[in-house]
């Protein structure tokens, strides 16, 4: 076996486990930009597909993530243009071993926020995502979205504003109940 094959060979599985490292981080972002997990599960796919038809173009390993989500940023774009469509959002159900009442009560703060985080203009609402949510880089974003940094720090610094406004509008529906409000029986 040649040493081109043999580098190809660990260039290609070193792909697939970015991949594979790197799938739930794609659909949580996705689903982030849709609110539709049907969508976002086929923008994950068409983002998988794409990287493994196109991995001569990855010429860095290390920039594998900037370049997944890069991809997935694309694969959004190509369907807003195919499509022309609104996504509206999905209702979220949480299970867990809170009561009813806390579980209403998290689920009206998280409707709320992902309400607020929906109504951005997209490109805010990406920038917020990919910053705020997972964690990169302005650098990495500016790569991701093919923007400028300092287009990044903007669209960043406007969508925080605007959340913090749509937010504190919302706050009065979104205060908790006190459970001082119960008298006790004897």
């Amino acid at each position: 076996m040649a040493i081109g094959s043999i580098f190809s060979l660990n260039r290609r599985g070193a792909l697939r486990q970015l991949v594979c490292n790197n799938r739930e981080r794609l659909y949580r972002m996705a689903f982030a930009w849709t609110h539709s997990p049907h969508l976002a599960d086929d923008l994950v796919q068409q983002t998988i597909l794409k990287a493994l038809n196109n991995q001569r173009q990855l010429k860095n390993l290390a920039a594998g993530e900037a370049w997944l989500f890069r991809i997935l940023s694309n694969c959004l774009k190509d369907h807003y243009r195919a499509k022309r469509e609104t996504v509206s959002p999905d209702d979220v159900v949480l299970f867990d071993d809170r009561t009813p009442e806390q579980a209403a009560e998290e689920q009206l703060l998280v409707e709320t926020v992902r309400q607020a985080v929906q109504s951005l203009p997209l490109a805010q609402r990406q920038v917020i995502t990919l910053v705020d949510l997972e964690g990169f880089t302005y650098a990495s974003v500016a790569e991701i979205l093919d923007i400028p940094v300092g287009t990044v720090m903007s669209r960043l610094c406007r969508g925080r504003r605007a959340l913090r406004e749509l937010l504190i509008d919302a706050r009065p529906r979104i205060e908790p109940r006190r459970s001082g409000n119960l008298k006790r029986v004897k």
